[in-house]
C-alpha cells in the first residue's frame, strides 16, 4: 500500500501564479503537467542514501523580488563573489532576478544572456524548444517538482561561430527561507561557438529551505562550453541539483564544480556524448562537516565514436559527515574508440567521518578504453611526521596534507577567480 504524496503547491496556485507572471500558455501547461507527474512519481533512488529521510518539504512560496538599483545594495557576502568585471552579470535573490546586464558588444553579436523567466516571454520559440529537454520532468518526483515550481534562472544563447571571451556570471542567493528558490539554467551553444559560464550559490546558516535546481546544456557541433559553479548554501539547507549536457559532433563540455554546501546535498552531473568526437571533462571537489550527508554522482554516457571523457572527484569529510561519491562511465554499443577515465578519492579527517567511493564502468562495446581509480582513507601519519619533523605545527601540517590532497583538482581550474573562491571556501570550512 503506497501513501499519498503531499505536494508543496496545488494546481490552482500554479495556474494563478503563472498567469500573474504573464507566462506563455505553453509554459503554464508544462508546469501543470509536471505538477500532476510529481503526484505520481517516486523520489530518486540514490546509492546508500535515504533521501526520503531528508527535509524535502520546505519549498516556500513565490515572492516577487524588488530589482536592485545598484550592485552596492547587495549583501556583503554576495558582493564578495563579484568578479573583476560585472559587465555580463545576472543576480537572483530568492525567487527572481534582481539584476541583469549584458554588454552591448555581445548583444550586437546576437548573444542572449538574461533570466529565464524573461527569456520565456521574449524568446519563447527558442526556450520552448530546449527547456526541460535534457533533464525530463518525468524522471522522478524532484525533477517534476522543479519543472512545476522553478523561478528566476538564467538563459544563455550563443549564435553560430561566436566566441564569448569573457565569462558570463550569475549569483544566486537566498536570504528568505519562506521564498521558493529553484533556479533553472539553460545554455544553448550553437555550432562552433564557445562560452564560459560561472555561477555561485549562497545562503546563510540556519535557514531551513530546499534548493531544487536544474542545469541543461545543449552544445551543437563543434561548440565549447566551460561551466563552473560554486555551491555554498548554509547549514539547514537541502540542496538538490541535476546538471546535464548533450554534446553533438566534436562538441566539448568542461565541468568545474565546488560542492561546498553546509547542509545535506545531492548532485548529479552528467555528460551525454551523443556525437562523434565529442568530449567531456569534470573536476569536482567537496568538503563535508558536522553531520552532513552528501551524495555526489558524476556520469559520462558515450554514444558517439571516438569520445573521450575524464572525471576527477576529491572529497574531504570531517566531524561526522558522510559522503557517497559515485563515478559512472557508460559506453554504449557502437561507441567505438571511446575512452572513459575516472578517479574518486575521499579523505576522512575524523574517526566518525564516513566516505564511500564507487567507480562504475558499464561497457557494451569491445573497441574502447576505460579505467578507474578510487580510494578512501585517513591522513597518512607518515606525512604528518615528515612535516612536523621540520618544525611545522600539527595543525599546519594537517592543513598542508589536506590542501595537497585537493590541489590536483583546484590547480587545474582554468578560471582564476573560481580557483580563488574554491581555495577560500575550502580553508573556511576546514577551519570551522
Amino acid at each position: 500500500m503506497s501513501s499519498q504524496t503531499v505536494l508543496p503547491i496545488d494546481r490552482n496556485s500554479v495556474a494563478d501564479l503563472s498567469k500573474s507572471r504573464n507566462e506563455p500558455s505553453w509554459l503554464t501547461e508544462l508546469r501543470l503537467k509536471a505538477l500532476e507527474l510529481a503526484g505520481s512519481l517516486e523520489l530518486p533512488k540514490l546509492e546508500k542514501t535515504r533521501i526520503d529521510r531528508w527535509s524535502l518539504d520546505a519549498y516556500g512560496s513565490y515572492k516577487s523580488p524588488s530589482p536592485l538599483q545598484k550592485l552596492e545594495e547587495l549583501p556583503e557576502a554576495a558582493k564578495s563573489l563579484l568578479g573583476e568585471s560585472t559587465e555580463n552579470l545576472i543576480v537572483q535573490r530568492d525567487s527572481g532576478a534582481v539584476w541583469k546586464h549584458l554588454s552591448d558588444e555581445l548583444a550586437g553579436q546576437g548573444v542572449i544572456f538574461t533570466d529565464l523567466e524573461t527569456a520565456a516571454k521574449e524568446h519563447g520559440d527558442l526556450v520552448q524548444k530546449h527547456f526541460m529537454s535534457v533533464v525530463k520532468p518525468d524522471e522522478n518526483r524532484l525533477t517534476a517538482l522543479h519543472a512545476a515550481l522553478w523561478n528566476g534562472g538564467v538563459f544563455v544563447y550563443v549564435p553560430k561561430n561566436v566566441e564569448v571571451k569573457l565569462p558570463l556570471q550569475a549569483i544566486f542567493f537566498s536570504d528568505d527561507s519562506d521564498a521558493t528558490f529553484a533556479p533553472h539554467v539553460l545554455i544553448v551553444a550553437e555550432s562552433h561557438s564557445s562560452v564560459t559560464y560561472v555561477d555561485n550559490y549562497l545562503s546563510e546558516d540556519g535557514k531551513q529551505f530546499v534548493h531544487n535546481g536544474v542545469v541543461e546544456v545543449i552544445a551543437k557541433p563543434g561548440a565549447r562550453v566551460q561551466f563552473a559553479t560554486v555551491q555554498n548554501l548554509g547549514a539547514g539547507s537541502t540542496g538538490i541539483t541535476y546538471r546535464r549536457a548533450i554534446l553533438e559532433n566534436d562538441a566539448r563540455i568542461e565541468w568545474i564544480v565546488g560542492e561546498l554546501n553546509s547542509g545535506n546535498a545531492m548532485a548529479d552531473t552528467d555528460s551525454v556524448l551523443k556525437g562523434n568526437g565529442s568530449s567531456s571533462d569534470a573536476k569536482i571537489i567537496s568538503v563535508g562537516k558536522s553531520d552532513q550527508k552528501l551524495n555526489l554522482t558524476t556520469r559520462a554516457t558515450h554514444f558517439g565514436k571516438n569520445t573521450p571523457s575524464d572525471m576527477i572527484t576529491r572529497a574531504v569529510m570531517k566531524d561526522e559527515a558522510t559522503a557517497i561519491i559515485n563515478g559512472i562511465t557508460k559506453i554504449e554499443k557502437r561507441a567505438t574508440g571511446a575512452n572513459g577515465q575516472q578517479t574518486e578519492r575521499v579523505l576522512m579527517l575524523s574517526p566518525k567521518a564516513r566516505g564511500d567511493a564507487n567507480p562504475i564502468l558499464l561497457i557494451d562495446e569491445d573497441d574502447v578504453k576505460a579505467g578507474h581509480a578510487a580510494s578512501v582513507g585517513q591522513v597518512n601519519p607518515e606525512h604528518m611526521h615528515y612535516l612536523m619533523s621540520r618544525g611545522i605545527t600539527r595543525a599546519d601540517a594537517h592543513k598542508l596534507v589536506v590542501y595537497g590532497f585537493l590541489a590536483p583538482v583546484i590547480n587545474e581550474v582554468p578560471l582564476e577567480n573560481v580557483k580563488k573562491q574554491l581555495q577560500s571556501l575550502v580553508e573556511r570550512k576546514l577551519e570551522q
